[in-house]
């Protein structure tokens, strides 16, 4: 009796938070015109997805709708007096349908038109199409650029675990380097310039929300627990972005604190890994509304233990490069009677590595001999403010982020056999980022953003080398960027489906740099101590994009973008590197959208020009330095093929060819002539499959599998680093079950055991000696639980 009362009362519990959930209030401020535009702006201002059945819906004209109000009585508002009518799928999940016709007098005798063929598949307005890293949000299939957006549901992402290697495995336009978590460089689409992180910036932006997460430091890796979703836009970006975005832009959009409801999750893991260690991991989130519709908390916390897989034979240890990561995330929202929301947030995460990543190619797999260990370590912290108005066709946002990274990195310096010696390499990066803008819709234009921003980095650079139990402090160096910049960009209606976009960025840089130690200069007029200059640059963006039918579109697109110079140490002297900057001219073809309907697909080609071209390298005796390496050109082509043969099946497949040379190479660099630039394969390939089946009442299963294939390339540009990479496959299944609140998922990586070669380094002091590699993880298996509540 005990336990059908308790039954009971939980069920009617839940049945009540349902309820509850589903009559959430918002402040709402939607504006009168498309029905499409006005289903945009509820989905991004209630944090629904809503969909329309039939694309002549979206042209039908809604009224205004402002006000406290549940998603419900906003829809029962906005379409009082129109065609359509909504249907509630779920909780957070709505679709837009026509009105059934009403027939006057009797029914007709005369028989049906045949049909036509199967209804038209759904036209959805959600937030899964909707790109929002254009700085106000753009319907995909209208967007005149490649870009890609994947959901925090992805195999890749949910379980939250990966950080960057995730989007790697999932799109073959992204690749990266592999020295280490917190060391790593990414690219996009091709453009890369070196292996090693130095005082050059980053050729990719990456953000959190509206912060920018680094500038002239590695990627940090950030765990992508609770994360809505990731848009990646190919680059350039400079219109919108500035500095940095030659190859593009990824911005992770976390899940926002949500201020009518508590909710959260836990999860546990152990995994074991083929010829290493085993490791494990844990997760939190919890968020709580401590104002009801007014003020709510959202935070997450993490920790895990990547277990070792490579034996060191000269110091006779196995499984030395053992990673153990711990992080977390805070966030803070506030909303007012006025409908401003204010937003703060937190972030930081420790990277600790006991060993390199690294194996020598030619010995035994996953072995090498090292003469002493070289841990590294990684530490973030992240703060921003973000505040928001939304007056239905107007929008304002405004964020402010101070970032502080700092990285150390220990190489093997020992070579011939000689006495043991270190090389001790320390960058830390202070980056405030603050910027204001203003968005809309409606009138002659589309839409439109204006804006300004403003960028502080320093970062100091510090070496030592020698003996390992005194290594000399050498010369380093210090690099200071101020940047500030005044944008815009529209988009007009050439004519019905076709629309053109043009902007541009006014941007001034002011670069200065100052040794750090003692120096010596190099003999030529561009060397000295202390490098102080400024720089104005207009970079301008035009495309076009035309919608030829509700599933079918074409674009084409030119944008620039640029990175200022600065200061690098070259052995014991001091040099200064020039700026550099990139031109892209790309087309492509939409057709459908991914995860909609059966089919879709989508292919663009693209053309860079690079001039002077920065880039993180090694002198001949394997210290790191920056030089300018020449010019270049890169060819792109870009493709991706969705296609669901049956209900819950989805099948994908999608690659990367690239073509890259270094047209011009710069005299001081010994190469030769069309040298392709390093570490984009010459063709990446993934295939995936994804299968989703209701199993019984609240029972569901989940399977997914990839096989992705990288193809070969180079580790850098010079005679030290013309080792070849890549011309790997690896192989992923998945398995998950989902039982009301509670999730059990069994993860295979790299099934086929293969080795590979990520990164064709591990120390540069002693490459010319031993030829390394850097292996695939062996085949590990994991085992996940998870509870949401």
């Amino acid at each position: 009796m005990r336990l059908a009362t308790t039954s009971i009362a939980a069920a009617v519990a839940l049945s009540l938070t349902s309820a509850a959930e589903a009559a959430g209030r918002h402040r709402l401020d939607l504006p009168g015109g498309r029905l499409g535009d006005a289903i945009v702006a509820l989905g991004r201002q209630a944090g629904v997805s809503i969909g329309v059945s039939d694309p002549q819906l979206a042209a039908e004209p809604v009224p205004a709708v402002r006000g406290h109000l549940t998603v419900e009585q906003a829809l029962r508002r906005m379409l009082d007096r129109s065609r359509a009518r909504f249907v509630a799928v779920d909780g957070r999940t709505f679709r837009i349908v026509a009105r059934p016709a009403r027939i006057a007098g009797r029914r007709s005798d005369r028989p049906a038109a045949p049909s036509a063929g199967p209804p038209p598949p759904p036209l959805v307005l959600d937030e899964a199409i909707v790109v929002t890293g254009t700085r106000r949000p753009v319907r995909l299939s209208s967007y005149s650029g490649g870009a890609y957006i994947v959901g925090g549901e992805d195999p890749e992402l949910r379980q939250g675990l990966r950080g960057s290697d995730a989007l790697v495995s999932r799109l073959p336009v992204v690749a990266s380097t592999h020295l280490g978590p917190g060391r790593n460089k990414l690219f996009i689409r091709g453009i890369a310039d070196s292996s090693f992180s130095g005082s050059i910036q980053a050729t990719t932006g990456q953000y959190l929300g509206e912060t920018r997460l680094n500038y002239n430091a590695p990627d940090p890796d950030l765990r992508l627990y609770d994360v809505e979703r990731i848009e990646i836009l190919q680059g350039p970006q400079g219109t919108l972005y500035g500095a940095g975005s030659l190859g593009g832009i990824i911005r992770v959009m976390p899940n926002a604190p949500r201020t009518d409801r508590v909710e959260g999750t836990v999860s546990l893991g152990a995994s074991l890994t083929q010829h290493g260690d085993p490791g494990a991991d844990g997760a939190a989130m919890l968020n709580l509304p401590l104002v009801d519709d007014r003020i709510g908390f959202r935070a997450v916390a993490y920790a895990s233990t990547e277990g070792g897989y490579v034996d060191d034979a000269g110091r006779k240890l196995e499984d030395v490069n053992r990673v153990r990561i711990q992080g977390g995330r805070a966030a803070l929202r506030l909303e007012s009677e006025g409908g401003w929301t204010v937003d703060f947030g937190t972030a930081a995460q420790r990277i600790r590595g006991e060993d390199g990543q690294y194996a020598d190619r030619d010995a035994p797999p996953l072995t090498r001999e090292s003469a002493i260990a070289q841990p590294f370590r990684s530490d973030y912290l992240l703060g921003d403010v973000t505040i928001r108005k939304d007056w239905g066709e107007v929008s304002f946002v405004s964020s402010l982020g101070l970032v502080r990274q700092k990285i150390e990195e220990t190489y093997d310096s020992t070579v011939f056999g000689g006495d043991p010696r270190v090389f001790i390499q320390e960058n830390e990066t202070t980056l405030i980022a603050a910027e204001s803008r203003l968005s809309g819709t409606g009138g002659p234009l589309v839409d439109w953003v204006i804006g300004t921003s403003l960028v502080s980095n320093e970062t100091q650079h510090r070496r030592q080398f020698g003996p390992v139990a005194g290594p000399e402090l050498l010369p380093g160096v210090t690099n200071e960027v101020r940047e500030a910049a005044a944008f815009g960009e529209a988009r007009v209606a050439l004519a019905p489906g076709i629309t053109f976009t043009g902007g541009g960025r006014l941007a001034h840089a002011l670069v200065s740099g100052a040794s750090l130690g003692e120096f010596r200069l190099v003999l030529e007029p561009l060397s000295g101590p202390k490098a102080d200059r400024s720089q104005t640059v207009f970079l301008p963006s035009a495309g076009l994009a035309a919608e030829i039918n509700p599933r079918l579109s074409l674009f084409a697109r030119y944008q620039e973008s640029f990175r200022p110079g600065g200061l690098a140490v070259s052995g014991d002297f001091i040099r200064r590197f020039r700026s550099d900057d990139v031109a892209t001219l790309e087309a492509g073809i939409r057709y459908g959208q991914p995860g909609r309907g059966r089919f879709d697909a989508s292919a663009s080609v693209a053309y860079t020009r690079w001039s002077d071209i920065q880039a993180d390298t090694v002198t001949i005796e394997g210290f790191p330095t920056t030089a300018n390496i020449g010019d270049g050109r890169i060819y792109s082509l870009d493709m991706r093929i969705g296609w669901r043969p049956l209900s819950g099946l989805e099948l994908e497949a999608a690659a990367l060819l690239n073509d890259s040379r270094v047209s011009n190479p710069a005299p001081s660099i010994v190469i030769s002539p069309n040298f392709p630039l390093p570490n984009v394969a010459d063709f990446t390939g993934r295939l995936g499959a994804e299968y989703h089946a209701a199993l019984a009442d609240r029972l569901d299963l989940s399977l997914s599998a990839a096989a992705r294939y990288v193809g070969e390339s180079v580790l850098g540009v010079g005679p030290v680093l013309g080792e070849e990479q890549g011309e790997y496959v690896d192989v992923s299944l998945g398995a998950r079950l989902d039982r009301g609140p509670h999730s059990l998922s069994l993860t295979v990586t790299n099934l086929l055991d293969e080795v590979g070669n990520r990164f064709a380094v591990g120390s540069p002091f002693t490459l010319i000696e031993q030829r390394q590699i850097t292996p695939l993880r062996p085949r590990t298996v994991r085992l996940g639980w998870q509870l949401r509540f």
